[in-house]
């Protein structure tokens, strides 16, 4: 239990002196609740010694008065300095987490770690510091005084001191079984709530197909039983938890009971004074209390230790090196060069010895089936993920000796797939470049192409879009990503053929404001529709991972190889059409 509450001070940093005090000022609390039965004791004691006058009587009011007026104040510091260092050491790891999961790889969120991360910043961070830190020094105050009562104990007769410290030894041992009872179940118990965050993310985020396939009661039922499952763990939990539980009450009772027997057995036999006795019997039913509290609130401690175990195991996922320091010049190089690039998802390899060379303001695309490789090949130029051998350089310089923020400084994505921030359309624009003013963000509207739309809607740049721009077309989100790249001006440009989901109407819009977005850059498009390569300086096929062929697309057509093929083929699909 020591090791669990010396877990969490490890982690309170610059807080660890908040917590300190709160267990001072706890532990002081505790001596003070003793004040009415010690202030009762030497009452009674002068009683019966016939030396009881009126000022003792005073000055017993007084203290007892006293001492509820100033645990009453402890108390109120205490929760102050413990509660609120809680919510502080928590705020600070949700933002240490989130620069840990900004210098993640991008295959850890690819990898069904959503809900994962989602369940431990809305289910153990929370949970720790709702219900392990108000009672921390309170934990430890219960242990101090324990020992105090064991103590006072001594000093009525050393028989009922033996016996207290018996006792207490008892409750420790069985103690000792129900926290590595409750820590076996922890862990299943908060893997439980991670599954079931899972089955809520799962199904919210694909309740637009789930309805379209009238697949409500089949995805329900997953979420129904992920509830159960979660709930039968939380009883289990209980029911492993309780037996434990009683174990420690029936001690406590038996306890109090041998150590009342024995007091009385030694006062009848002469063997202890009246005045003692009637102080013992003053201490006795307090007598155990503090330990037999610490227990009751064990099972908290446990549950925090699986929530630490699971916060821990986050922040140890290994980050892509960013100890690069060598700055981008211009240079004669290629601006961009892939020199026998090797990558694999775990231990599938996805490419195989791919080398490409793209200068400064020409335009690669990337063509070929799906699940060949393509949008990785973009993707590891921005560093989402490292390459298991080979380089990728940038104007001559290996991207992995480049500080990601210089690295991300010249690349620009432009995906099919649009986010936009539960924010206002001025904001979402301005992430390209925060330090913009708004006639420069106004100015990238009009060239996306989203100027007039964005003036039709109620409060202009100042209208707040639904998250993941769910209140705007498909359309017009990606027109405002476009923006927010024009607006950042990076030298190269990844385009993930933006054109390939969105309506006529919109097409010829995106096409105009992704013009603008090209002039003068080094273009990388994985690219879906013929019409938007056939001007490309250089076009791959990417098949089975390797560049099956690379050429212009007259040269390529002229050669009869695979890209021809899959022109032949599809020129009147969707994907091919001119």
């Amino acid at each position: 239990m020591i090791g669990m509450i010396k877990r969490i001070l490890d982690v309170s940093g610059k807080y660890k002196g908040r917590i300190y005090g709160a267990m001072v000022l706890s532990f002081f609390k505790g001596m003070l609740m003793k004040v009415p039965a010690i202030a009762t004791f030497l009452i009674v004691s002068a009683f019966i010694d016939g030396k009881l006058s009126k000022k003792a009587c005073v000055y017993a009011a007084i203290a007892l008065v006293g001492s509820v007026a100033v645990q009453a104040l402890f108390q109120n510091i205490a929760d102050r300095l413990q509660s609120a260092a809680g919510y502080m050491i928590f705020a600070d790891m949700r933002m240490k987490l989130g620069e840990h999961l900004r210098r993640m790889p991008m295959g850890f969120f690819t990898e069904g770690n959503i809900g994962r991360i989602s369940s431990v910043l809305s289910t153990d961070m929370v949970f720790i510091e709702e219900n392990c830190m108000a009672v921390l020094a309170d934990m430890m105050s219960y242990l101090f005084s324990q020992i105090i009562m064991i103590v006072f104990m001594f000093f009525f007769d050393w028989r009922l001191g033996s016996a207290s410290l018996a006792v207490t030894c008892c409750m420790m041992l069985l103690g000792r079984g129900m926290i590595k009872s409750d820590l076996s179940h922890s862990k299943e118990r908060q893997d439980a709530a991670e599954t079931q965050t899972e089955a809520v993310l799962d199904f919210t985020e694909g309740i637009g197909i789930i309805k379209t396939y009238n697949l409500l009661g089949e995805k329900s039922k997953e979420l129904t039983d992920s509830f159960e499952h979660n709930c039968k763990v939380n009883l289990e939990f209980e029911e492993e938890h309780a037996p434990w539980a009683r174990g420690v009450n029936m001690i406590y009772a038996a306890g109090t009971v041998l150590v009342l027997a024995l007091s009385s057995f030694l006062y009848f036999k002469g063997a202890m004074p009246l005045n003692y006795y009637i102080g013992m019997l003053l201490f006795l039913f307090d007598l155990f209390v503090p330990i037999k509290t610490f227990y009751d609130q064990e099972a908290r401690l446990t549950v925090m230790s699986a929530c630490m175990d699971r916060i821990e195991a986050l922040f140890a996922e290994n980050e892509l090196d960013d100890s690069g320091t060598q700055t981008l010049t211009d240079s004669i190089a290629p601006e961009i060069e892939y020199k026998n690039v090797t990558f694999a998802y775990d231990k599938k390899d996805v490419l195989k010895d791919v080398s490409f060379k793209a200068d400064k303001g020409t335009m690669t695309a990337l063509v070929g089936p799906s699940g060949g490789g393509k949008s990785t090949i973009a993707s590891l130029l921005a560093r989402f993920w490292d390459i298991q051998s080979g380089e990728i350089l940038l104007r001559g310089t290996d991207i992995r000796n480049i500080p990601l923020a210089t690295l991300m400084d010249n690349i620009s994505m432009v995906f099919q797939r649009v986010y936009l921030f539960q924010d206002t359309v001025y904001n979402n624009i301005a992430l390209g470049r925060p330090d913009a003013s708004r006639e420069e963000i106004i100015e990238a509207a009009k060239k996306a192409r989203c100027y007039d739309f964005i003036m039709e809607l109620p409060d202009g740049f100042d209208t707040v879009i639904g998250e993941g721009g769910a209140s705007l077309s498909g359309g017009q989100a990606q027109r405002l990503s476009i923006a927010r790249c024009i607006l950042k001006d990076s030298p190269i440009v990844i385009l993930d053929e933006a054109t390939a989901s969105v309506d006529a109407d919109n097409e010829s819009y995106i096409q105009q404001a992704i013009s603008e977005l090209c002039k003068g850059k080094t273009l990388l498009v994985i690219a879906h529709r013929l019409n938007t390569i056939v001007g490309a300086d250089n076009i791959m096929v990417i098949k089975d991972g390797k560049i099956g062929e690379s050429g212009s697309h007259d040269s390529l057509m002229q050669k009869g190889g695979i890209y021809h093929s899959m022109v032949t083929k599809r020129a009147v699909s969707t994907g091919w059409r001119n």
